[in-house]
């Protein structure tokens, strides 16, 4: 079933260098490639003069020059912030002080649960502890601008405090790292969940945006379509899990052999973690039984 997600993994565009994908969105990408940010992270400009910024990035100075000269004689009012992984909001503070514009995000960094006794938080060192924004939106709120009109969409799974924004004037959805066109996004626990992040897909399957601008990859057209092949690439992830139980108790590595066939070595933990993110919702269901909090380290069965 993940084969059949159409995924896209064509983007010229060299770091740090602002290019313009549709009339009045601008975008600039870091120059951090890696196997979870694909070519780069990229921070969105929002229309002319008068304008506002979606994800500055990380804590890279080439790429806050670049990202300040793209809007240089041009007044930033407001700043956007997705979610708080150290390759999106670190940068804010900086763009913040050089233009004096707010920001906006859902909330600071926060994980989907509390840990569990004796459990160690395997993502500290790649959330943003520090970020706070001037404004916190919950779920619907809208935002305006010069010629703009920003809706906040909350969409926690990824992480917590995840929040895509929708540009009403165009029909486009900022969809930070919930969405990519090159790649699925990563659910991992504590810091993501399940639960909420098929649900987050779900209330994104009955919006109406045509277009989805991605934390990392090319735009994705048709994005009603291509969030319901996300729907579907769960399930089918799901389905598997469940098929490999059916053959009798195993533990979380074993499954990741089983289903994740030909997966670059590098994101093996990354897999893992998915997994875990996926037990946690079928023990929560009551599909699958552990002794215990799920863990990385337990054993699952089918449930009696």
């Amino acid at each position: 079933m993940s084969d059949d997600i159409p995924f896209n993994k064509k983007l010229e565009l060299a770091p740090d260098i602002v290019d313009e994908p549709m009339p009045g969105v601008r975008r600039v990408m870091a120059n951090n490639p890696g196997p979870f940010t694909f070519k780069g992270t990229l921070s969105y400009i929002i229309g002319k003069g008068n304008v506002a910024i979606v994800d500055p990035g990380p804590d890279d100075p080439a790429h806050i020059g670049a990202l300040l000269d793209a809007v240089r004689g041009e007044t930033v009012t407001h700043i956007f912030v997705t979610h708080t992984h150290r390759d999106h909001s670190p940068a804010t503070p900086a763009v913040k002080h050089a233009t004096g514009a707010t920001v906006y995000a859902e909330g600071p960094h926060r994980p989907a649960r509390a840990l569990h006794i004796g459990e160690n938080n395997p993502l500290d060192s790649s959330g943003d502890r520090d970020f706070r924004p001037d404004v916190q939106l919950k779920d619907g709120d809208v935002v305006s601008g010069d010629g703009w009109t920003i809706e906040g969409v909350f969409t926690p799974g990824h992480t917590a405090n995840h929040m895509a924004f929708a540009w009403k004037e165009k029909n486009v959805l900022f969809a930070g790292d919930h969405v990519m066109g090159w790649a699925t996004s990563i659910v991992a626990p504590p810091d993501g969940a399940m639960s909420d992040y098929m649900a987050s897909l779900n209330k994104l399957a009955q919006r109406g945006e045509e277009t989805y601008f991605p934390g990392h990859g090319p735009a994705i057209p048709e994005a009603k379509r291509f969030v319901n092949y996300y729907i579907l690439h769960r399930k089918a992830r799901e389905d598997s899990i469940l098929y490999r139980l059916g053959k009798g108790p195993t533990d979380i590595p074993t499954i990741v052999r089983a289903i994740y066939i030909g997966i670059d070595p590098r994101l093996t933990g990354a897999a893992g973690m998915s997994v875990l993110a996926h037990m946690e919702d079928l023990v929560t269901r009551g599909l699958v039984e552990t002794e215990g909090e799920p863990s990385i380290d337990g054993v699952y069965r089918l449930a009696a």
